[in-house]
């Protein structure tokens, strides 16, 4: 009976000494010596915080950078097939240049509603919140005001010639030149014809209202971000409109406008390379092309349609100043005196073409720019415009359409960003429709695995994302040597008690993607259904690690705790192994003493202190 009594009680300790094991590091009363193996009191881990840090944090700091929200969305239903409720951000790159994302943070298809309302999780620090009203041949963003918006208003339609006054003196070719290309014997013989003063071509305009321009500004430079470390090459080919597919064909009812609208040249520091260019255009019929569509389109004449330094001034802002129509001076080949017409007949195709003309720089950058990249295979070349991102053939302009509005998209220099110069063409041409390819919000969960940590917050390193009623769920990374359990997502490979050593194929004394000397392992990804008012901030639904060596518990930090977990809104880039996250972004320090200070304290990381890989 004694030995069945001890055998009991034994039982007993053990199942309540594995428990006890199993308990949360940084949720509920602080531990004691009683009650920790390790004997770590929140006495310790509190010094450890203040070692590692230098700095007291807010008492009641809650870690939180994101907020959730509803979206009303008010639809017209026959119009349109999907809904995406979008966040406008703004960080910093590599070069210390602002760029800015539009991400989606929810999205659903219509099927026939009119109201549809999206919850959202997104970031605190953000330019506005958008929603996108999508169907097949349109994409219509629209700011959401106290968290509502709609695109049930009907446009209003007017023909173009109520919008603009087209002048009263008859075009007529005087200036003939030689192009760039002939002299350089690229095209021997091809001439240029214009007109010696635009002054009376140029149309007054009314300027986009603020709307618009925020609606611009948000959609351009978040799809063809600036700077020479975007290639957006990529981004012009997948939306097929390019080269042989870049020409509108004419109406034959309207006159064709175009209107440059912004410009990014940095004024006198690369010879003023916009002011001094000149805007052509060509046009044919597609009957014509032959056999050897390129030798073709290169002996069609070229007419310029207006000059750069007549209608642009302010830099870097976006502004409707100016409107010229493009004139029909019939087939073939014109001559001085040649008189135009500004109406099209229908069926011809129009190509566009930028004069590059700096003069202040040396070597010079001249050269004629086409849309069509088939024509750029010699200047894509030259030393003064080469650029391995366009290659032989590449081209330089592109379509796309903001909001109804059709916008001509250049890259007149070497860095393929496509917003040099934008500019919009209405009227007597048959509309492209260019769906944006948006960017899908992030979410990413860093944890520390041990009660006095490092603080590189790379123990484990989760992202998800948002589709609809699902996320993607990934763990991406592990700089821990204990054995680790992701609890809470139970979807694919990604159950609660398998190891995610275990799950790279890796032993448990191996870093995972935090070490960027190593090579990179693709991340383990499952997919869940969630409900449609999920929300990444609910705790119910937050991941949190069982470490199975010391048998605790990890959670998100909460309001008052030590940052040993936390969740970035955002495509975060955590820090590389044994580096603090103070370190690694050193505003972390002051958001942390103060969280209305830096709150964008994550877009100003040390690059070599991240993982990019």
């Amino acid at each position: 009976m004694k030995s069945k009594l001890l055998a009991i009680t034994f039982i007993c300790l053990f199942l309540f000494s594995c428990i006890d094991r199993e308990k949360d590091l940084y949720i509920g009363p602080p531990p004691t010596a009683d009650d920790t193996e390790t004997g770590i009191t929140q006495e310790d881990i509190d010094a450890n915080v203040k070692n590692v840090f230098g700095v007291e944090f807010a008492a009641d700091h809650d870690w939180r950078t994101a907020e959730a929200g509803v979206a009303t969305l008010y639809v017209d239903p026959a119009q349109t097939q999907k809904v995406q409720v979008l966040v406008y951000t703004e960080g910093v790159n590599e070069e210390n240049e602002t760029v800015t994302s539009l991400q989606v943070l929810n999205e659903t298809d219509v099927q026939g509603q009119s109201e549809i309302r999206l919850h959202y999780d997104a970031p605190k620090e953000n330019l506005g919140l958008f929603a996108a009203f999508i169907s097949d041949k349109s994409y219509e963003l629209k700011r959401i005001f106290n968290g509502v918006a709609s695109n049930t208003a009907k446009a209003r339609t007017r023909a173009i010639t109520t919008l603009y006054t087209l002048p009263s003196e008859e075009p007529r070719i005087n200036v003939i030149e030689e192009s760039y290309a002939s002299q350089r014997g690229w095209n021997p013989g091809e001439l240029l014809y214009g007109m010696s003063d635009y002054s009376k071509q140029k149309m007054t305009v009314d300027d986009y209202d603020d709307e618009y321009k925020t609606v611009f500004n948000a959609m351009v430079f978040s799809y063809f971000k600036n700077g020479r470390q975007y290639n957006n090459l990529p981004l012009v080919k997948s939306s097929g409109l390019y080269n042989d597919k870049i020409y509108p064909i004419t109406t034959g009812d309207e006159p064709i406008i175009v209107s440059p609208v912004f410009k990014w040249d940095s004024g006198a520091r690369y010879g003023d390379e916009v002011l001094n260019s000149d805007w052509y255009y060509y046009y044919f019929k597609e009957e014509d092309l032959g056999d050897d569509p390129v030798a073709y389109l290169e002996s069609l004449p070229k007419y310029k349609a207006f000059p750069f330094r007549d209608c642009m001034k302010e830099d870097n802002l976006l502004k409707k100043q100016a409107a010229y129509a493009l004139i029909y001076w019939g087939d073939g080949v014109p001559t001085e005196e040649t008189v135009g017409s500004y109406f099209f007949p229908r069926g011809y195709k129009v190509g566009f073409m930028v004069r590059a003309k700096t003069t202040s720089e040396a070597p010079k950058k001249q050269g004629e720019l086409y849309g069509d990249g088939r024509l750029n295979s010699h200047v894509n070349a030259w030393p003064n415009f080469s650029s391995s991102k366009l290659g032989d053939d590449g081209p330089r302009m592109a379509w796309l359409t903001v909001n109804n509005r059709l916008m001509l998209c250049c890259e007149s220099g070497t860095d393929t960003d496509f917003n040099d110069i934008i500019l919009e063409v209405e009227g007597g041409v048959e509309g492209f429709t260019v769906l944006p390819e948006t960017e899908r919000a992030n979410y990413t969960y860093c944890f520390e695995d041990r009660e006095l940590g490092d603080y590189d917050l790379n123990d484990l390193v989760i992202k998800a994302y948002r589709t609809g009623n699902q996320v993607t769920w990934s763990i991406v990374a592990c700089g821990a040597y204990d054995e680790l359990c992701v609890r809470n997502i139970n979807a694919g490979n990604i159950r609660d008690d398998a190891e995610v050593h275990a799950l790279f194929n890796r032993s448990v004394t191996s870093f995972i993607n935090t070490d960027p000397g190593q090579a990179k392992l693709e991340p383990i990804t499952a997919t869940k259904n969630v409900a449609a008012s999920f929300s990444f901030l609910d705790e119910a639904n937050q991941p949190y690690i069982y470490n199975k060596t010391s048998g605790k518990i990890v959670r998100l930090a909460k309001a008052g705790e030590d940052p040993h977990a936390i969740m970035m809104a955002g495509e975060f880039l955590y820090p590389i192994e044994r580096v603090c996250i103070k370190d690694a972004y050193p505003r972390f320090n002051i958001w942390g003493q103060n969280p209305v200070n830096s709150t964008n304290w994550y877009s100003f990381p040390e690059t070599a202190k991240v993982y990019n890989k």
